[in-house]
């Protein structure tokens, strides 16, 4: 529009000229038609100029960057009555590439420190349940189990640390197999937002222990269908619900709401807890990383939940992102494949 005017300045502009050096009288009408037919016609040119040969090009190569570079892509939610300008998409996501290299970058200069904090973990976390069983059966042969004060409770303990270890176990050979391609996904069409009541109605009691609400953001009286591992992405809900009131507040609430964006389903889990500091966010999906060392443990927890989630996410080619503000709540979000 701004380009059509000045073409119908400069028109008017060059026929000032020529009437004020030629000494020719020109018709006002006629300059007004002029100008108007000037201003139609290189507003249509610059039009098809842009919008519809360069504008399109951008938007070939924007798609072009999604394919290559972003098809895990979340999407994002904006207003379908409003049109995207395609130069400012492709400038997000060429900043978004970017971002994503630098971070790839640091990851791999980041690698050896990692593998060795790593195996570092895995011993430590092995060593724990391990020596406690020790302990308790040394004790037990040593008189102990004569003892009826000790001897049940010490089995049951014990019992505790060999559920533990094999927790620890299950979790390290699913995270090999996610990471190696050995673990085949049962890929199905299934309800999601039923899948997720049928999660809130299984840790309803967890929940209410800590009075913390589990809702949804609508009622989803419609099934919104998606193409997943039904089994895997249970697990995933599963590990972010139970996360969520594990670390969440008393009398806080946990919701879930789903969006159906283009071709993807939407899942966010949110809550409004403690929240995660910045400094933490970039490595909660590292294996064995842990915010609280000391309260994770007496949580139970394994340190390989947020590690598995994301790697369960990845093999259905998609990504997750986690967004926290301390004191005020957390925030994940993922998508699935909709079903056509």
């Amino acid at each position: 529009m701004k380009l059509g005017v000045l073409n119908a300045c400069i028109c008017v502009l060059c026929f000032f000229l020529i009437d004020y050096f030629g000494g020719f009288n020109v018709d006002l009408a006629f300059l007004m038609l002029a100008v108007f037919a000037c201003f139609i016609t290189g507003f249509l040119i610059l039009y098809y100029f842009y919008y519809i040969s360069i504008a399109r090009h951008i938007d070939l190569l924007s798609e072009k960057i999604k394919r290559k570079f972003l098809s895990n892509e979340i999407p994002q939610k904006y207003n379908h009555l409003e049109e995207q300008d395609g130069l400012v998409k492709l400038e997000e996501r060429v900043d978004f590439l970017i971002e994503t290299r630098e971070k790839e970058v640091i990851q791999f200069e980041n690698l050896d420190s990692y593998r060795k904090e790593y195996l570092g973990n895995v011993s430590h976390e092995l060593k724990t349940p391990v020596f406690n069983i020790q302990g308790y059966v040394d004790t037990l042969l040593n008189g102990g189990l004569e003892d009826s004060t000790i001897n049940i409770d010490y089995l049951r303990k014990a019992e505790k640390s060999i559920d533990r270890l094999i927790s620890i176990i299950d979790d390290l050979e699913t995270i090999t197999q996610l990471e190696s391609g050995g673990l085949d996904l049962d890929m199905d069409t299934f309800d999601i937002a039923y899948l997720c009541k049928d999660i809130y109605t299984s840790l309803e009691l967890n929940a209410a222990k800590k009075n913390i609400k589990l809702e949804l953001a609508r009622k989803y009286d419609k099934p919104i269908f998606v193409v997943a591992d039904k089994f895997r992405i249970r697990q995933v809900i599963v590990n972010l619900v139970t996360n969520s009131i594990k670390y969440g507040k008393e009398d806080g609430t946990t919701c879930i709401e789903l969006t159906h964006l283009n071709n993807d389903v939407v899942i966010e889990v949110s809550d409004n807890g403690g929240g995660i500091d910045e400094k933490h966010l970039p490595r909660i999906f590292e294996r064995f990383y842990r915010i609280d060392k000391g309260r994770s443990r007496e949580q139970g927890g394994t340190g390989l939940g947020l590690a598995i989630v994301k790697h369960i996410i990845e093999a259905h080619n998609k990504s997750i992102k986690a967004e926290s503000t301390p004191k005020k709540g957390t925030k994940f979000t993922f998508s699935l494949t909709a079903s056509n």
